[in-house]
């Protein structure tokens, strides 16, 4: 297998991982995500389908749609993440309906909340999308 195929199989594996981590969260341990969850998933859902698409086809032409998306969950969840552990940001927050964005259905460790989950996840999809590297250019 080449480079180019793992790393792409690797970018589908994660978002997969994280979709159904999502899932679980909101359907059977029955968190309701709050409108920053919800953006993150709306970045993070449709990857699982570009990638998967991408891994069957073998097209690591994927990445162009793969990474914007991508990195604009990335800074979401930064985003998110900074709203749950810096208490002067949980006021700033756009959540005025339903779930405080503030709110940590988790902490494990003391840092890794969901938003965090989220952060790593959207992370390891762009160190994976940028190692791929054009035909001619793979090694």
């Amino acid at each position: 297998m080449k480079k180019n195929q793992i790393m792409l199989y690797f970018s589908w594996v994660v978002a997969l991982i994280a979709t159904l981590g999502s899932l679980y969260f909101s359907e059977i341990k029955q968190f309701i995500p709050c409108e920053l969850c919800w953006y993150q998933r709306i970045f993070m859902y449709p990857l699982v389908l570009i990638l998967g698409i991408g891994t069957f086809y073998q097209d690591i032409s994927v990445r162009r749609f793969a990474l914007p998306m991508a990195f604009i969950g990335w800074c979401i969840s930064l985003y998110h993440y900074l709203v749950q552990k810096v208490p002067g940001l949980a006021e700033v927050t756009p959540c005025t309906n339903g779930v405080p964005c503030s709110g940590q259905y988790i902490n494990w460790l003391g840092f890794i909340t969901i938003p965090f989950l989220a952060l790593t996840a959207f992370t390891f999809i762009i160190i994976f999308c940028l190692m791929m590297k054009k035909d001619n250019q793979a090694s």
